[in-house]
């Protein structure tokens, strides 16, 4: 068995749980790689007993058997991007709050590797969006995909933009709006539903078009086949408007065209059976909670 452990900032005694972890896995006599930092910050706690580090440009490829992700929703979108597409499956033990993505608690952390080596789970593989790289935006050559979302909004300014939209080439709408939120069914439940969207399965072939404070008062959410290339191109009264990847930000200058696509890899995740994804829309959104019941 070998298994990955990437963490970023966490509670003061969060740090427990990780070498709880630790400790299961040696039980088992597993191979165990944490990422440079996580790893140097480890150790000024105490011994991790491993010598094997990776980063985000080397030392995980596919012959690991799953990445541990401590941390919050934020961490999982970040350890994408060291797994990117070698398919190691990813599970999120939750030391933040909400912790949809990260459904684990770090009280039951043992059981990570427990029910894994029991066979006690699933893998779900999500679907990501891509920007196009002929979209001239350097700082996502390397890592121009997201897991949660694609979004255009405003920069430097109170003032709204208008966001050109076309779908295979044939032109929706221009929204009028702080912005727009393109987003896979594991981001349904992210931005884009703090906006008015809507929650969808994880494994739905589907993409949410979610506009941001629109002015333009009839313009809804929209789902879309995830088979639909997006272009867009923003306007607005200043010079540049802000494109994020999750959580990679990036000013453009107005005009660009962006073409936006259904990345082609997608990200495994473990679903324990004891850690559905039903479960956790009636666990943490409270889905469906009314007292008469």
């Amino acid at each position: 068995m070998k298994v990955a452990i990437y963490g970023q900032a966490y509670q003061d005694n969060a740090i427990d749980y990780v070498f709880e972890l630790l400790d299961e896995l040696q039980k088992v006599e597993a191979e165990i790689a944490i990422e440079e930092s996580f790893a140097q910050l480890l150790s000024k706690s105490r011994n991790t007993n491993t010598s094997l580090t990776f980063t985000d440009s080397e030392g995980l490829n596919s012959s690991f058997d799953m990445l541990v992700s401590f941390g919050g929703d934020g961490t999982i979108l970040r350890a994408t991007t060291f797994v990117r597409d070698t398919g190691i499956p990813i599970v999120g033990v939750n030391t933040g709050r909400l912790g949809f993505l990260s459904t684990f608690k770090k009280e039951d952390v043992r059981k990570v590797v427990q029910e894994f080596v029991q066979g006690a789970y699933t893998i779900v593989e999500r679907s990501l969006v891509e920007v196009s790289k002929d979209s001239g935006i350097p700082e996502f050559n390397e890592l121009n995909f997201a897991f949660n979302e694609v979004t255009v909004s405003r920069k430097d300014t109170t003032s709204m933009i208008t966001v050109e939209t076309y779908l295979n080439d044939e032109y929706l709408t221009s929204y009028w709006a702080d912005g727009l939120i393109i987003s896979t069914p594991t981001g349904s439940t992210g931005y884009s539903l703090s906006c008015g969207g809507p929650v969808i399965v994880p494994t739905a072939k589907s993409l949410v078009l979610t506009p941001i404070a629109p002015h333009n008062l009839n313009a809804r959410p929209l789902v879309i086949s995830d088979e639909t290339e997006i272009r867009l191109k923003v306007s607005g009264r200043e010079e540049h408007h802000l494109v994020s990847l999750d959580s990679r930000i990036a000013s453009v200058a107005n005009g660009t065209e962006l073409t936006i696509r259904k990345a082609p890899f997608t990200i495994k995740m473990i679903e324990y059976t004891s850690e559905s994804f039903l479960k956790t829309l009636r666990n943490k959104l409270l889905w469906g909670e009314d007292k008469r019941n």
